[in-house]
């Protein structure tokens, strides 16, 4: 078995030697791995060096065969070398001449080489300049344009240089220097554009209020050449009709000017055909640039976000008013023209730009400034005092509103706030005409203006409606009414004249006016001039003359109201049968006036018979009295005769209730005094004295001191008086107790209280034997007849109270 392996070992060894003999060296490895993976590689090795050995014997026998020709060979390279040596002489001999023959040659065609290649880089060079002149030509063209400002046409060649010119010539490091330069400058167009802007901004901010006052001029002599216009349609008005379309960069165009100046200059020698519009005072070229360049360089939103956002701070700053703003018409004047001149700078770059602003931006501002400018109009307003200053104020306001409503603008809240201010210059032509109400009717002498001659009477004729045939016929003579009644009607159709006024160009109709007039004028009359008309009849110092007077005027004045209808009708031309008419109602005022005045004189008439009677001064223990009635009350008829002579110009009704007043009046004071709790005692001689004043009252009563009472009513002032005396100096207490509550009663009129405090008085007497002296010797049954009566009278008095 151990040689049976051996003999495969010796087999698997020739093998590997011979695959080692007969293969590439290269690929032996795996040959020999073959060995070393085995057991046997000792023995292998003793086969190889045994194979070795073998192989060098036959290469050794192989060399000993041919090792003549080996000999014969090299005695023929021998020879070679020799005759190789004279061969290298001469090739190098030769090889002298020819380097000194050529070296000529070759100094020429090294300089031919340099030629060569200097024509070939200036032929390359020329090429590249022709590439590179266009850039540096466009670049420094940039750099022109945008020193001198020209920026628009700077981001146009910009974008040639960008996108055209440099990548031609992008591998020049000068060109990456331009290339990387190029956003800094677009950046600085943006700068500088925007400043511009600025400037813009700042420039119609500062001339918003001479923007405004042309648009305003622009939009009244639009107004008054209407007429004019319509007969002769080719009349240009104002530049902007020969404006159409928006601006030339609005349609991609260059600018048309390269200034940013803002605002223009405007020559005064116009064309007689034409007016400046507001829009020709400013150069919106700014604007128009800055949108444009930031729309290329794709920020328009931007652009369109800054703009809108300064202009609001600005519009912010317009309709803040100033404070001072309600002394002067040129305050309120310079406000109106900085709104109406920001909003038509506003509109004119709604119509010229595409979306910078839009409509929804531009309501948004209106209806803010809209508030604000209303809110602030009711503020300073109300500070406002003068009428004229408010008049003027309402035609600036409709001014105002009329320009910006023919922009476009929505001006209703305006007029809506004019009718408040209508309200507000009412009331101060109220207090106004209070103070000429007051003057007028403190400067009058309340006596009738006389007439001397025609001239006069139609001189007062033309100032108030009053017609009196025998007035017209002789001369001199006296109206009825004192010179305040031509006055305050006259003063009453001013002020009728002052509301119409406001009224105008409100675009109010003809009912609208006519109610706000006589609403006006009502108030007119039932405050203002019932308050100063109450507070002359309240005066202290009025005298009977003067009252007289005003009752007098109030009528003719009362008469006068349908005149004023008249009037209001004839200035409104609206019927005053009209369903929505306001009624005159004023005319109450004068017979409110004339109540009053009536109370008044009822009021005097009896202070001052309260002052006579403060002159009565009655001996109440006299035993006999006077052959006559007491001086004082003397004194009162004769000032009462007096009195009621002056009213006969007086209505009748007037005149017999202040008599009838006066004398009911006298006769309770008189009973007042007979009554007095002062009184302790009153003799029968100072009661017959006390009759003959009533006798004298009486007597007046009778006289008829003022037409139209009937029989004796005058008279029936002074029955309780009269019934009382009688009662006491005829002393028939019989019939007074026999028929007491009797309509027949002789004493009807005598009151068991009043009857029973007189004969308490008069009992005090009786026991001191002054009333009763003549019956002295009856003096016990007629003290026992008096506490008779007494003692009835308190019983009658008592049934009264049950």
């Amino acid at each position: 078995m151990a040689e049976l392996e051996s003999l495969e070992t010796a087999a698997e060894h020739e093998r590997i030697l011979r695959e080692i003999e007969s293969t590439d060296t290269a690929c032996i490895g795996p040959t020999l791995r073959s060995v070393y993976d085995g057991e046997e590689h000792g023995r292998f090795m003793e086969k190889l060096d045994a194979r070795i050995k073998n192989h060098d014997r036959e290469i050794e026998k192989m060399c000993n065969f041919h090792y003549q020709g080996f000999v014969d060979s090299i005695t023929e390279l021998l020879k070679v070398r020799g005759e190789a040596q004279k061969l290298k002489s001469q090739v190098t001999e030769t090889n002298h001449k020819l380097q000194v023959d050529g070296k000529e040659l070759l100094i020429s065609m090294e300089e031919l080489k340099q030629c060569r290649m200097q024509q070939r880089n200036i032929a390359t060079t020329v090429d590249k300049l022709n590439l590179c002149l266009p850039v540096l030509e466009m670049y420094t063209k940039l750099r022109e344009q945008m020193k001198t400002k020209r920026h628009y046409p700077a981001l146009k060649t910009l974008e040639h240089l960008e996108h055209t010119y440099l990548p031609l010539v992008s591998h020049y490091r000068f060109c990456k220097i331009m290339a990387d330069n190029i956003p800094k400058l677009r950046e600085e167009i943006k700068e500088v554009s925007m400043s511009d802007l600025k400037d813009f901004l700042e420039s119609i901010r500062k001339h918003s209020d001479k923007i405004g006052e042309t648009a305003m001029k622009q939009a009244q002599l639009q107004r008054n050449l209407d007429s004019i216009v319509s007969q002769h349609p080719k009349v240009v008005i104002g530049k902007k009709a020969k404006k159409d379309g928006a601006s030339p960069e609005v349609n991609g165009m260059s600018p048309m000017s390269e200034q940013d100046s803002g605002i223009l200059d405007v020559e005064d020698d116009e064309d007689d055909e034409e007016v400046p519009g507001a829009q020709d005072l400013v150069d919106f070229s700014p604007v128009y640039r800055c949108l444009h360049i930031y729309s290329v360089l794709g920020a328009r939103e931007t652009f369109e976000n800054y703009y809108r956002k300064q202009r609001r701070k600005q519009a912010r700053l317009v309709l803040q008013p100033p404070s001072n703003m309600h002394e002067t018409l040129d305050g309120y004047r310079k406000y109106f023209n900085q709104i109406v001149g920001f909003f038509v700078v506003e509109d004119h770059i709604l119509h010229t730009t595409q979306g910078l602003v839009n409509q929804a931006y531009i309501d948004e501002l209106w209806e803010m400034a809209l508030s604000k400018t209303i809110a602030a109009l009711r503020t300073h307003s109300s500070y406002c005092s003068d009428p004229n200053l408010v008049l003027d104020l309402k035609n600036l306001i409709v001014h105002f509103a009329d320009t910006l409503q023919g922009y476009g603008f929505p001006v209703n809240q305006l007029f809506d706030m004019l009718l408040e201010v209508r309200d507000q210059y009412s009331e101060i032509l109220l207090k106004k005409w209070s103070g000429v109400f007051r003057n007028i009717l403190d400067s009058d002498n309340y006596s009738p203006i006389p007439v001397t001659d025609e001239e006069v009477y139609k001189k007062i004729v033309g100032q108030f409606p009053f017609q009196d045939m025998e007035l017209e016929k002789s001369f001199p003579k006296k109206f009825p009414f004192s010179e305040f009644v031509p006055k305050v009607y006259n003063q009453i159709k001013e002020f009728i004249y002052a509301c119409l006024k406001f009224s105008e160009d409100l675009h109010l109709s003809s009912t609208e006016v006519d109610d706000m007039i006589r609403k006006s004028t009502n108030l007119l009359l039932t405050r203002t001039l019932n308050n100063c008309l109450q507070s002359v009849i309240k005066r202290k110092n009025i005298g009977l003359t003067e009252l007289v007077q005003i009752i007098i005027n109030t009528t003719h004045l009362e008469i006068s109201c349908k005149f004023l209808e008249e009037f209001i009708t004839n200035i409104t031309n609206v019927l005053p049968e009209t369903v929505h008419t306001t009624k005159l109602y004023g005319l109450t005022t004068f017979k409110d006036a004339r109540h009053a005045a009536e109370e008044e004189i009822y009021t005097n008439l009896n202070q001052k018979i309260d002052q006579f009677l403060q002159l009565a001064d009655y001996d109440w223990m006299a035993t006999e009295p006077h052959s006559r009635a007491s001086d004082y009350l003397l004194d009162l008829i004769a000032f009462l005769h007096s009195t009621f002579a002056v009213f006969t110009h007086l209505p009748g009704k007037v005149a017999q209730t202040a008599c009838m007043s006066a004398c009911k009046h006298l006769s309770t004071s008189l009973m007042q005094l007979l009554l007095e709790a002062e009184v302790k005692q009153i003799t029968l001689g100072a009661l017959q004295q006390f009759n003959l004043d009533v006798k004298e009252c009486e007597r007046f009563a009778r006289s008829g001191p003022v037409p139209g009472f009937q029989e004796d009513t005058l008279q029936l002032a002074f029955i309780n008086l009269r019934q009382l005396l009688d009662l006491f100096i005829q002393w028939d207490w019989s019939t007074y107790l026999a028929d007491y509550g009797q309509p027949t009663c002789k004493y009807l009129r005598v009151n068991p209280t009043t009857a029973l405090i007189l004969l308490e008085k008069m009992k005090d007497t009786s026991r001191r034997n002054n009333v009763f002296a003549q019956f002295r010797k009856n003096e016990r049954d007629k003290q026992k007849l008096i506490d008779t009566v007494a003692k009835q009278l308190r019983s009658l008095i008592n049934s009264q109270q049950s």
